[in-house]
């Protein structure tokens, strides 16, 4: 896919360091974009360094380390006109009596008030330029039960509220924000599942109507669409890519 309207814009990705964070910063510097790229973790192999990439190590917990990340990032390329929400982690599948309170304040400070965090950092400036657009990541644990423990599926159920009350507010001021609901994704937050002969990979893949895991580069080519002008009517929305998982 090509998208000659990247070229020259500004992304921000968090999440960027591995998984469908790095492949959607990698996809977005394909098209010709200028990426601040946020992740907690050093810059992997995986990502060249280029003049169009600004990344910024920082934990996307620490609200301070955060908004300082993207601020150094906007010196450099200037304010982003498209934001990636991907930062997250899973929860080990906890039911809520196997999760303490900390747990439960650190699955919902990655996932879910990081997204605040960032949108409030970079809205005004979007506000102003009457343009922006957020492609932010939920799951299909954001729709049904059974895709993370309680406090996962609880901040995914709360991206999908809070992205549509953000579309909500701010569409007629030029502010699209969207969410993404991934299924089996084959990533290293996913790790866990490939460990050892595969057992829970082989039984998830063969639950899933497409018979496979995806690979984080076909949640990269959404987010290249749905963040396109090509995709300025959709507004709210709950995109999954799931192989079918939901249909069932």
């Amino acid at each position: 896919m090509q998208f000659s309207e990247y070229q020259g814009q500004t992304i921000l990705v968090t999440g960027a360091a591995s998984g469908i964070g790095l492949a959607q910063t990698q996809a977005f510097l394909a098209q010709g974009a200028n990426v601040i790229a946020i992740d907690r973790q050093l810059q992997p192999a995986g990502l060249v360094s280029t003049t169009a990439l600004n990344y910024q190590v920082a934990d996307v917990c620490d609200e301070v380390a955060l908004v300082a990340a993207i601020k150094a990032g906007v010196a450099e390329l200037g304010q982003p006109t498209i934001v990636c929400n991907t930062a997250g982690k899973l929860d080990a599948y906890r039911p809520t009596l196997d999760t303490s309170l900390t747990q439960w304040q650190s699955i919902l400070a990655t996932d879910l008030t990081s997204q605040f965090i960032v949108t409030n950092t970079v809205l005004p400036a979007m506000l102003q330029a009457k343009h922006g657009v957020f492609v932010n990541m939920a799951s299909i644990a954001g729709l049904v039960a059974g895709g993370g423990g309680a406090a996962y599926t609880a901040a995914k159920h709360a991206i999908i509220g809070y992205t549509k009350q953000l579309d909500l507010d701010y569409a007629a001021q030029g502010i699209r924000a969207n969410c993404i609901a991934p299924g089996a994704i084959d990533t290293p937050m996913n790790a866990a599942d490939f460990a050892g002969d595969a057992k829970m990979a082989k039984w998830v893949a063969s639950e899933t109507p497409a018979k496979r895991w995806a690979q984080p580069s076909e949640v990269a080519d959404l987010t290249l669409f749905l963040a396109s002008r090509h995709a300025d009517y959709i507004h709210g929305t709950v995109t999954p890519i799931d192989g079918g998982w939901l249909e069932k």
